[in-house]
């Protein structure tokens, strides 16, 4: 079935068709006509999270300074008066809101139509409300975020009963200099405002606001690159430039790089750097300076710390002589790093795969995740096989607990280490 045009010919029919197929599936039921494969999918997901399809569940609202700030540091701002201007005009003409959500699903500006709003807040739809799929079900924000493609769910699509009288339609806006899920722009209203051109529009509208973050990032670079060129003029040995962000403004006497991960929160002075080593780390306008250490002092030691004996928060920290450089890691990096500090001698893709999943065949997820990893350490991690490089004295540090290792990895290779470690006994 073609939802958009049954929907655009008839949406109080197609609303009841949907209500057939949705109540038949939550029944365990076979319907006459199969959910979309988006939304069949989508529908599973949820399930298995938990979410209760007959009870409206609503977030806790970000407190109103909260949606401030996030809006102050999300890159989306720049590119609202595309949305607005591409969504917001044929929106109010047909009884539509547009809603830019970030990529924690948090609602960060809403605007619209003012019936639709008052109706949008009735559902739970309002500034600061977690519009994630595990959270509140089948949605035009969440469902979007999760597949990272622009996605309609019409009516009874909707996975919770209180959100069937709506339409929504989502689509991804990712950052173009890496690929990383920024938020959602969606386009809601009443079932009866479905039609079957607004999934290629809100699409085309969110192509549009990425392009614009491309225009903007390659311009900031170029002022950039004005800034630092008589700089580096001056100078002897290697060194770059590199924005707020660590992307590369202009390098000298050293392979170009296109981004060097920085942490969070970079000073002035020493600092251990990825792709860069020891380096001294100056201010510019609009990024830094990046001096590196012609040849390594005699006698450095380059010493990597993974600590993992805080549940919940996982560090990797490399010190050089008197600098060093630290990263939160991601539950799936903390599993990599830590089974590659456990084989110093290395492990293949299909080895990790197997210590992951109990399946070597998956070497394709490993590979992605480890070329993540080696963004920020470097050289540091080394490949063919997969291993930390032989000059680097690495240290595990573990819980005092065995059982809080890595609490939520449910890696075979990481159980079998907690089991080991705490003799295979039942907490």
């Amino acid at each position: 079935m073609n939802v958009a045009r049954l929907a655009a010919v008839d949406a109080a029919q197609a609303a009841r068709v949907l209500s057939e197929v949705r109540e038949a599936a939550l029944a365990g039921r076979r319907a006459r006509i199969a959910p979309r494969p988006v939304i069949e999918q989508s529908w599973g997901r949820v399930l298995r999270s938990g979410v209760d399809p007959e009870r409206d569940v609503r977030s806790r609202l970000l407190p109103s300074d909260e949606v401030r700030r996030r809006r102050e540091e999300s890159p989306l701002r720049h590119v609202l008066p595309v949305l607005r201007e591409g969504l917001l005009s044929v929106a109010d003409v047909s009884q539509h809101i547009m809603v830019v959500a970030d990529a924690d699903g948090r609602v960060l500006w809403r605007e619209g139509a003012a019936a639709v709003l008052r109706k949008a807040d009735g559902l739970g739809f309002e500034l600061g409300a977690d519009w994630r799929e595990d959270v509140v079900g089948t949605n035009g924000v969440g469902t979007p975020a999760v597949v990272r493609r622009p996605v309609q769910v019409f009516a009874g699509e909707h996975f919770v009963r209180s959100q069937t009288s709506w339409t929504c339609t989502g689509a991804p806006i990712t950052d173009p200099r890496d690929g990383r899920l920024l938020g959602v722009v969606d386009v809601s209203g009443p079932l009866e405002t479905m039609h079957p051109a607004t999934l290629a529009w809100v699409d085309s509208v969110a192509k549009l606001a990425e392009a614009r973050l491309r225009e903007l990032h390659l311009a900031s670079l170029e002022r950039l690159r004005a800034v630092a060129a008589p700089v580096l003029a001056r100078l002897a040995g290697r060194a770059l430039v590199v924005d707020r962000d660590g992307w590369s403004a202009a390098v000298t006497g050293m392979p170009y790089v296109r981004r060097v991960a920085l942490p969070k929160s970079l000073a002035p002075g020493r600092r251990w750097l990825p792709s860069v080593g020891s380096c001294a780390v100056e201010p510019l306008a609009g990024g830094w300076l990046l001096r590196a250490e012609d040849e390594p002092r005699a006698g450095a030691v380059r010493r990597v710390v993974l600590d993992l004996a805080r549940p919940g928060r996982r560090t990797v920290t490399v010190e050089e002589s008197a600098v060093s450089w630290s990263r939160e890691l991601s539950p799936r990096h903390a599993e990599l790093l830590f089974l590659l500090a456990e084989h110093r001698a290395g492990r293949g893709a299909a080895e990790l795969a197997e210590d992951l999943f109990g399946d070597p065949s998956r070497t394709v997820t490993v590979r992605a995740e480890i070329s993540r990893i080696r963004r920020y350490l470097g050289e540091i991690l080394q490949h063919r096989p997969y291993r930390f490089s032989e000059d680097a004295e690495v240290t595990v540090v573990l819980p005092d607990d065995p059982r809080e290792l890595l609490t939520q990895s449910t890696a075979p290779a990481v159980t079998r280490k907690r089991n080991a470690e705490y003799g295979g006994r039942p907490g």
